[in-house]
């Protein structure tokens, strides 16, 4: 049987109506796209300046383009070529077949949806799971990766913990019972004092009540996260830097600890939580220009030589 990625009809197309009112919010032209691959359609949201160096963009578990990129992808679109990709098995327009549900591999299904777009190498970003993904990446193909950053997200060491475990923790008992109120005590939770990017947003708060209410988590399954080895990390040290929220949940629950126990290269910053990207997104957008302009600099210094 296919994963059901929604519960029901009703709810995919809530999901999908909000989803396309949110990239209206974008600020900036974009083209959608239907990526085929192995494993299913895979949904791309392109914008920015067409030869410009591409950004690849991965959300994370529990929401989708639209509303993750939807505070980021004007200014980014200024400076790179890019690629919001929604993750198959996840909300969104991306549609698992019957291969996702047996034989599915993160790094195969990114390489599919590289080659069909002609990516050869680019910048990644991630937020949360997203950030997993960007790390998995790298470390399986590292000669794509100019460079990656991991936001909201920590090294997946061991020490870390189990993920799932961690997500409960975070999300329970708010998430299962998606009431209003429920629902702004969650934000509230994994947020920190700007809270208000989120909630004063009235169409984001209605497109992740919907998400709560509508998506079949269990539709993630196929994603299974690794934890990598010592020498794992140290391989992936030089290309990720990571963001962090020191009023995210998952990096007061162990994620913070690991990044600075693995000497990792992470950017701090006080009063912001698991949406980091959105509670601060002016000071996030241009983290990611600076760490991505540097690292082209670097690579073009490099090949004068």
């Amino acid at each position: 049987m296919r994963t059901k990625v929604y519960k029901n009809k009703k709810a995919e197309q809530q999901i999908k109506k909000t989803y396309d009112e949110l990239l209206l919010q974008w600020g900036t032209h974009f083209l959608e796209l239907d990526i085929p691959t192995s494993y299913g359609t895979t949904h791309v949201i392109e914008c920015g300046i067409s030869d410009a160096p591409p950004l690849v963009l991965f959300h994370g578990v529990g929401d989708d383009s639209a509303l993750m990129w939807i505070y980021n992808a004007s200014e980014l679109s200024r400076h790179f070529h890019l690629y919001a990709i929604d993750t198959l098995g996840g909300p969104g327009k991306s549609v698992p077949n019957k291969v996702y549900d047996s034989d599915f591999d993160d790094t195969d299904w990114i390489d599919q949806v590289l080659e069909h777009l002609g990516i050869k190498e680019a910048f990644f970003a991630g937020v949360s799971n997203g950030g997993y993904l960007v790390q998995l990446y790298t470390l399986n193909r590292m000669e794509k990766v100019i460079r990656a950053i991991s936001i909201s997200g920590a090294v997946p060491a061991k020490a870390t913990g189990n993920p799932m475990k961690i997500m409960m923790k975070v999300f329970l008992p708010e998430a299962l019972f998606p009431s209003d109120k429920n629902i702004m005590k969650l934000v509230r939770k994994l947020c920190g004092k700007n809270y208000a990017a989120m909630t004063e947003n009235p169409l984001i708060m209605q497109h992740y009540k919907f998400l709560l209410k509508g998506f079949n988590n269990m539709a993630m399954g196929r994603h299974r996260i690794q934890s990598f080895t010592d020498q794992q990390i140290d391989l992936i040290r030089g290309k990720v830097e990571y963001l962090t929220g020191l009023e995210d949940p998952f990096a007061k629950l162990g994620g913070a600890a690991a990044l600075q126990e693995h000497h990792m290269q992470v950017t701090f910053y006080e009063a912001a939580g698991h949406a980091l990207n959105h509670e601060k997104a002016e000071i996030i957008n241009g983290k990611i220009v600076e760490i991505f302009e540097k690292s082209l600099k670097a690579q073009k210094e490099n090949s004068d030589y």
